[in-house]
């Protein structure tokens, strides 16, 4: 019964789903992580949670302005620009 679900599963075909699956979890886990960790609503410690509500709107900013949304806050919302240029701008025959 064990080998034949090992031999079901672990065929060469099916490593990319691994992979992709792999990669989600791994993404999911690093958001959760980053919440729990620097996220300014999100209070672990028992310390922190008799603070009550704070009105602390720099420490705010800074979690939803990260690196990455600064990076493409004024890039071409596209995978390919110059392919797709290519493709569907008549001048360029």
């Amino acid at each position: 019964m064990a080998s034949s679900t090992v031999n079901r599963w672990l065929r060469p075909e099916v490593y990319p789903l691994f992979a992709a699956v792999g990669v989600a979890v791994g993404i999911c886990g690093m958001q959760l992580v980053r919440n729990i960790c620097t996220n300014p609503e999100v209070r672990v410690t028992k310390q922190n949670r008799t603070a009550g509500v704070l009105e602390n709107f720099e420490e705010g900013e800074r979690y939803a302005e990260h690196r990455l949304r600064k990076f493409v806050r004024n890039k071409e919302p596209q995978i390919m620009p110059s392919i797709n240029k290519f493709f569907s701008d008549p001048n360029l025959d």
